[in-house]
């Protein structure tokens, strides 16, 4: 049977009852209101005008009206006769009543008082008689409305407590089936017998999984043969590679990665890195950084294929898309070893013989330079105007070409790791004196004017490299100087906020771009459409004279409003 027949003819049972117990109530308090009219009405009625009449008779000495008071009462019992021998009692009395009005004696008083007594007695047995019927109806009432109730209640039950489970129950399947479905168990399968409505929804359930399984069982030899593939494009990469889930459950890796990580496939699949990596410190790196990144990845250096090995790890995110509305999830990393070490043997050589070159360019450097100081000697003789703007573009060259080989040995020391410092107490108003005076002839030239910001109060002393921090902020006064405008101006100060001294340099120019700000600071960069000739090493050699203090080199600039930079270091 349907579902819809079945609550169809539940309820339809269920209204026929309770309509049954409706027209049964009405005719059942229908029939008890009759019976007690019939008592009201009829019965009562004729002892009210027979105690009437008793009152009368009991005050026929006092009462002139009493006589009358009788004959109204009596007249309205002639018109409320309703019991068998009630009317010959009835008439009975009315003879007697004559017969007082003619004699009012005791005797005819007394016979009076009989017929009505007779009167009431016979009103007294209908009653009784009605009650009981009134009685049986009331009964009978309450039994045929106890008997329907119940039923109605009994079906009402059979219909709250059987029918519900026949939804819920296959619904409750239906839905675990679909669960199970959605987890990829294919080989589910639902059976309902209790409709068939639920039968063609599992008929139609249990084709859809067939079909699915047979899909899966299908697809299986291309999935091994894809992942097989997948495997082989990994272990043909000649850098490591190690895939990792989000639990940071391994994946994947190479055989490259197995080399260098001196570990078997088999101890790695399917492994936590986090416990593999309790027992090897390459893979411990790695997670490491991985889990707490760094801004700068230091390379690793790695003892394989019987040298040493250089490699840069990068990290890369694995993210898929579940749903349209949950959007991309990170369901794992990739983390691939990059071989530079060619790139480093190259770095190398190329500081090593920039090095060289700059030792050996200071030598026929200072050969010109103590020349130019013979030739410019008045002892040897005077020189001409032309021979004297010569001598003053040779020095000035030769300057700016020492000044090159210096910052390519600076470099070359930090490149290498060979930069030593020599720190020791100095004062901040030392460095920025040592830097005017440096730059003074510079700031004549162009007649720019330096402006010292130093504060009154006493401020902290610096542990550093003296010559080295001179070194930055002379290179910083410098270029504001290069950078200004003729007859302009330049700032120079020195100010501590809590344990931190600044030192910056502020100049008023044409400024930088906001898009240059980080570049300034890499090697061999010049800001677009510079027209003052440079190296474009300067601030890269700052920077890192600046961070091997523990300190921070920082530009702040707007186009047309010039540029500030400001180092940082621990007082």
């Amino acid at each position: 049977m349907k579902i819809k027949t079945k609550l169809t003819s539940g309820i339809g049972l269920l209204f026929m009852i309770i309509v049954l117990l409706g027209v049964l109530a009405i005719s059942y308090i229908d029939k008890l209101a009759d019976d007690t009219k019939n008592i009201l009405s009829d019965n009562y009625n004729s002892l009210d005008y027979a105690k009437g009449m008793l009152y009368a008779l009991d005050n026929l000495e006092t009462d002139r009206e009493a006589l009358n008071i009788f004959m109204e009462n009596l007249e309205k019992q002639r018109l409320n006769i309703t019991e068998i021998n009630e009317s010959e009692a009835t008439d009975r009395l009315a003879r007697h009543f004559k017969l007082l009005d003619e004699n009012p004696s005791e005797q005819n008083i007394r016979q009076l008082r009989l017929d009505l007594n007779q009167i009431m007695s016979l009103n007294m047995a209908s009653i009784q008689r009605n009650s009981v019927i009134a009685e049986d109806t009331a009964r009978q009432a309450t039994l045929w409305i106890s008997i329907i109730g119940i039923c109605s209640v009994g079906i009402a039950l059979a219909l709250l407590l059987l029918f519900p489970s026949q939804i819920t129950r296959p619904i409750s399947e239906l839905t675990c089936g679909i669960v199970e479905i959605a987890h990829r168990n294919y080989s589910k399968r639902l059976h309902f017998d209790s409709t068939r409505e639920f039968n063609e929804v599992a008929t139609s359930f249990n084709d859809m999984a067939e079909r699915l399984e047979e899909y899966q069982q299908s697809s299986l030899a291309t999935l091994l043969s894809s992942k097989k593939y997948l495997e082989a494009i990994v272990n043909s990469i000649h850098e490591p590679i190690i895939g990792l889930d989000h639990d940071r459950q391994i994946l994947f890796v190479n055989n490259e990665a197995l080399t260098v990580l001196n570990l078997k496939r088999e101890q790695m699949i399917h492994q936590s890195a986090d416990e593999l990596s309790l027992k090897n410190d390459l893979l411990r790196r790695l997670i490491r950084e991985l889990v707490h990144p760094n801004e700068k990845h230091e390379p690793l250096k790695i003892y394989a294929d019987d040298k040493e090995s250089f490699f840069q790890a990068v990290y890369v995110p694995i993210k898929l898309t579940e749903t349209e509305t949950e959007g991309e999830k990170q369901v794992g990393n990739v983390i691939l070893l990059k071989n530079i070490t060619e790139f480093k043997e190259l770095d190398s050589a190329k500081t090593t013989f920039i090095s060289t070159i700059s030792h050996e360019l200071k030598t026929p450097i200072a050969a010109i330079m103590m020349s130019l100081q013979l030739l410019e000697d008045k002892r040897v003789g005077a020189l001409n105007d032309e021979q004297e703007q010569l001598s003053k573009s040779i020095k000035e060259n030769s300057e700016r070409l020492l000044s090159i080989t210096g910052e390519l040995l600076n470099m070359t020391q930090v490149e290498a790791g060979k930069l030593q410092l020599m720190p020791k107490i100095t004062k901040p108003i030392e460095l920025i004196e040592y830097a005017i005076k440096a730059n003074q002839v510079q700031a004549d030239k162009f007649n720019i004017q330096i402006e010292v910001e130093y504060p009154e109060e006493k401020i902290g002393k610096l542990f550093v490299d003296s010559e080295k921090i001179a070194w930055v902020l002379t290179n910083l006064l410098s270029n504001a100087i290069r950078y200004s405008k003729e007859n302009g101006h330049v700032v120079i100060g020195a100010k501590q906020d809590e344990n931190w001294i600044e030192l910056y340099v502020q100049d008023f120019g044409k400024g930088i771009d906001p898009r240059y700000h980080k570049s300034i600071f890499d090697r061999y960069f010049r800001v677009p459409g510079t027209k003052v000739q440079g190296s474009g090493l300067g601030l890269s050699i700052s920077k890192d004279f600046v961070e091997a203090h523990g300190g921070t080199l920082t530009v702040e600039s707007e186009l047309g409003k010039g540029s500030r930079f400001v180092m940082r270091l621990k007082a």
